[in-house]
C-alpha cells in the first residue's frame, strides 16, 4: 500500500500541529514564547502541557514516558514510568503531571561525570527542554531534557549546546544591529549532519569477539577485491539494504527526522544518510535518534550497521559531515554571499568572523573530534588530515583579496555550464568547487565540518564552532559600536583587511593530503595535533580555558571534568580493544593457525610413510612459514599482555593516553602477522568470517 509521506512524516512527534490542536490557546502562545525566546515557563503552563502531552501519547498508544537525555557517555539514556497511577479498589488512572515533565532524578553517580558526583553524592537532575519536541519510540514518551548534578553542574552535552547557542546568538545580534536589522530577533546555528555507515551480516557480526566488543575487526587479511574499482559509491542498492534503508527513512521521517539523502558510500558495505539541516540543538537529538534507530533497523533485517570510523584496515572509514551555518529568525542565512560578496560586508563580517574562529580555536575544534576510533581515519587518503584548515574556494579568495588590497568589485556573473550534446540542460555552475581534503570547507552557503567520525555526537563539534564564533563577534563587536555610525562602514574595511591578513594562514584550496601541505602547514604555525595524545591537553589550555567560562559555556569545573572523561574513554577502549585481541589470539586464531600446521604435519608423515619419495618440500616451507608466524604472534601477544597490565599500574591518566600509543603499535605489529598467516590458512579452520564474508555478504 502507497504511503503518506505528508502524513507519516511526524506523526510520533508532539510537535507545533499537536499543540495547536491540544493545548488552550494560552497555553500555546506561553510554550511557543518559551520556545522561541528562551523565557521561563511557569508551572501552571507545565501542568496544562503534561496532560495534553500524555493524552496524546496515550492515543498513539504509549503506556510509559520517560526524560530522553544525552550523558557524556556519547549515547542516549532513559528510564521509564508507566502512566499509571493507582487510585484504590484496585483500579487505576493514567496519569501525567507538570512536575513529572519538568523534572526527574536519575542517578547521577552511575554516568561518566570527571570527578563531579561521587558514589555517595548520586543525586542528578533532568530538565524539560521545550525547544525539543517530545516523541514516541516504542510505546514510550520521549521528553528531551539536560542532565545536571545536585550542585548544579552540566552532566551532559545537550547543556553546553544550548549555552552555546545562546552565546552566538547574543554577540551575532549586537553585530547585527550595526547594520540596522532591528527585525532580527535570534540568530540560530544551524546543522544537517551526514552519516556515513557500513552494514555486515549479524550471523557474521556475532562471529567475532572484536566487531561485538570494539566495533571494528582489529585484524584480518585484505579481501581480493577491495574499493579499487570505485564501482560501490553510488552505485545500485542492493535488494537488502534497499529494504533497509526504505524502512529506515519511514521510521526516521515519524520522529520527524528530515531524512533527505541515501546512497552506497565508497567502500563496500559501506552507506550513507543525510537530513536536511535545522536548528543545531534539534539537529543534535535528531542525529542521536538516527545513529539508534539504524542499529534497531538493521537488526529486524537481519544486519548490523557499524558505527565506528574505521571498522575495517584497507577501506575507507565512515565519517559525520557536520553542515554549519548561521541563519535569522526572519530567514536570512548570514553565510549566503549573494551576487557580490565583495560589497556585502555583513556576510564579510560573519565569514572572516569564522574565518578567525577557526584559526584561533583550530586546536579546539582538533580536540572535538578527538576519540580513539577517529584516530585510525584522521590522515587518512579518505578522510581530513588531522590539521585544521579552511577551503573557500577560488571566488572567495578573490573576494579576499579585493577587500585586503582594495582592488575594484565586480558582480559575479552566473557561469551556464554545457556539458556535451545540445539536447542537455545547460545549469549554472556553483561558485565553489568541493575539496574531499579539507577539514572545513565553504560549500556555497554553509561551511562543512568533515573532520568528526560516524559514531560521534555532534554536540562537542558545534559546541565549540558556536563559542568560538561568537568570541571573534563579540571582538568585532566591542571595536564596531565606539565608532560614530558616519565612520561605520569604513571600520569595518579597516577591520576586514587586518582580519584577513593576519589569519589568512587558515585558508588552504590545495590538496590536504600530500607531504608538501604538511610542510606549508607547519610553517604556517598551523595546528597540527596527530592523535588524541597531543590532542587532549589543548582542551584546558588557558585561552581555551578562558574562552568557554567567559562565555558561560562551561564552568572551570565542567571543563576539566570533560577533561577527565576524555582521557578515561580513550584509555578503556584501547584497554579493551588490547584485552579482545589477546583474547581473540589465546582462544581462536592461534588455536585455529595449529590445527592447520598439525594437519599440515600429519599430511606429509601420511605422505612419506605411503610414498618416501614424494615432494613435501611445499607443505613443509608452509609449516615453516606458519610455525615461524605462531611463534612470532605468541611472542607479540605476551608483549601486548605485559604491556597491558604496565598501562594499568600507571597513576597519571596522560600518561596512559601517552602510553596507549605504544600498546596500538604493538597490536599493529601483531596484526601484520596474524593478517600474514590468515591468508595462508584456509576458512575451514577459521573459527571467524573473513573480510570477504563481512564485505559482500549482504
Amino acid at each position: 500500500m502507497k504511503k503518506n509521506i505528508p502524513e507519516l512524516y511526524g506523526s510520533l512527534v508532539f510537535n507545533d500541529r499537536v499543540m495547536k490542536s491540544k493545548l488552550p490557546r494560552d497555553v500555546y502562545k506561553a510554550l511557543l514564547k518559551t520556545i522561541e525566546s528562551g523565557r521561563h515557563l511557569e508551572l501552571d503552563v507545565a501542568n496544562a502541557v503534561a496532560v495534553a502531552m500524555k493524552e496524546w501519547a496515550v492515543e498513539n498508544g504509549a503506556t510509559h514516558f520517560t526524560h530522553w537525555f544525552q550523558p557524556m557517555t556519547g549515547i542516549t539514556a532513559e528510564k521509564h514510568d508507566s502512566f499509571i497511577n493507582p487510585v484504590g479498589k484496585g483500579e487505576v488512572i493514567m496519569d501525567f503531571s507538570g512536575k513529572e515533565l519538568v523534572k526527574g532524578e536519575p542517578d547521577a553517580s552511575s554516568f561518566p561525570s570527571g570527578g563531579l558526583r561521587a558514589t555517595f553524592e548520586a543525586r542528578g537532575y533532568t530538565a524539560w527542554d521545550p525547544t525539543s519536541p517530545a516523541f514516541i519510540k516504542d510505546d514510550t514518551l520521549c521528553i528531551p531534557t539536560a542532565f545536571c548534578s545536585y550542585s548544579g553542574e552540566a552532566l551532559d552535552k545537550k547543556t553546553p549546546l544550548l549555552r552555546s547557542m545562546e552565546a552566538i546568538n547574543k554577540q551575532a545580534l549586537r553585530v547585527l544591529r550595526l547594520f540596522g536589522n532591528e527585525d532580527v530577533s535570534r540568530v540560530l546555528p544551524t546543522v544537517g549532519p551526514e552519516q556515513e555507515y557500513f552494514l555486515v551480516d549479524k550471523e557474521l557480526f556475532l562471529q567475532r569477539a572484536d566487531l561485538r566488543f570494539c566495533g571494528r575487526t582489529l585484524f584480518g587479511a585484505p579481501a581480493p577485491k577491495g574499493q579499487e574499482m570505485d564501482d560501490h559509491y553510488f552505485g545500485a542498492l542492493r535488494p537488502r539494504v534497499s529494504a533497509f534503508m526504505k524502512e529506515l527513512d519511514e521510521e526516521l521521517w515519524k520522529l520527524g527526522i528530515p531524512a533527505k539523502t541515501r546512497h552506497n558510500e565508497v567502500a563496500p558495505a559501506q552507506h550513507e544518510l543525510a537530513t536536511v539541516y535545522t536548528t543545531t540543538n534539534l539537529a543534535v537529538d535528531a542525529n542521536q535518534l538516527t545513529m539508534e534507530i539504524m542499529k534497531r533497523v538493521a537488526e529486524r533485517h537481519g544486519l548490523v550497521c557499524l558505527l565506528h570510523e574505521k571498522p575495517f584496515e584497507g577501506i575507507n572509514g565512515s565519517g559525520k559531515h557536520n553542515n554549519w551555518s548561521l541563519s535569522t529568525d526572519t530567514g536570512i542565512n548570514l553565510l549566503d554571499p549573494d551576487r557580490e560578496p565583495a560589497k556585502n560586508l555583513r556576510f564579510l563580517l560573519f565569514l572572516t568572523a569564522t574565518m578567525k574562529a577557526v584559526d584561533d580555536y583550530g586546536d579546539l575544534l582538533r580536540v572535538s573530534v578527538a576519540t580513539a576510533g577517529n584516530d585510525h581515519r584522521l590522515g587518512g587518503n579518505e578522510a581530513p588530515p588531522a590539521i585544521v584548515s579552511m577551503f573557500i574556494g577560488d571566488d572567495l579568495a578573490a573576494v579576499l583579496d579585493i577587500v585586503e588590497h582594495d582592488l575594484k568589485s565586480e558582480a559575479r556573473k552566473d557561469v551556464a555550464m554545457t556539458p556535451g550534446p545540445q539536447v542537455f540542460p545547460h545549469f549554472v555552475k556553483d561558485t565553489t568547487d568541493r575539496n574531499r581534503t579539507s577539514p572545513f570547507a565553504f560549500t556555497g552557503n554553509k561551511f562543512e565540518f568533515r573532520m568528526p567520525g560516524s559514531a560521534l555526537s555532534v554536540s562537542g563539534p558545534n559546541v565549540v564552532l558556536n563559542t568560538a564564533v561568537a568570541e571573534v563577534l563579540k571582538q568585532f563587536a566591542d571595536r564596531l559600536e565606539t565608532v560614530p555610525p558616519e565612520k561605520l562602514e569604513t571600520e569595518v574595511h579597516i577591520l576586514l583587511k587586518e582580519t584577513i591578513k593576519q589569519h589568512r594562514r587558515i585558508v588552504f584550496n590545495g590538496n590536504g593530503y600530500t607531504d608538501e601541505w604538511v610542510e606549508e602547514a607547519h610553517r604556517r604555525g598551523l595546528y597540527d595535533l596527530p592523535s588524541c595524545a597531543e590532542a587532549f591537553p589543548c582542551f584546558v589550555a588557558p585561552k581555551n580555558v578562558k574562552l568557554f567560562t567567559e562565555h558561560q559555556v562551561f564552568t572551570e569545573s565542567e571543563l576539566f571534568s570533560r577533561y577527565e572523561i576524555m582521557q578515561e574513554n580513550y584509555i578503556k577502549t584501547i584497554q579493551i580493544e588490547a584485552k579482545t585481541m589477546v583474547s581473540m589470539m589465546d582462544k581462536a586464531f592461534l588455536p585455529s593457525v595449529l590445527s592447520y600446521i598439525k594437519e599440515l604435519a600429519q599430511t606429509v608423515s601420511s605422505v612419506k610413510a605411503l610414498v618416501p619419495q614424494a615432494p613435501t618440500a611445499a607443505q613443509e616451507t608452509l609449516i615453516d612459514a606458519l610455525s615461524g608466524l605462531y611463534a612470532s604472534i605468541y611472542r607479540q601477544k605476551e608483549d601486548l599482555k605485559n604491556a597491558i597490565a604496565k598501562a594499568a599500574g600507571m597513576p597519571d591518566s596522560m600518561d596512559k593516553v601517552r602510553y596507549c600509543r605504544s600498546i596500538l603499535a604493538k597490536m599493529d605489529e601483531m596484526r601484520v602477522d596474524a593478517d600474514e598467516a590468515e591468508r595462508l590458512v584456509p576458512d575451514a579452520f577459521l573459527s571467524y568470517p573473513a573480510y570477504d564474508k563481512l564485505l559482500f555478504s549482504v
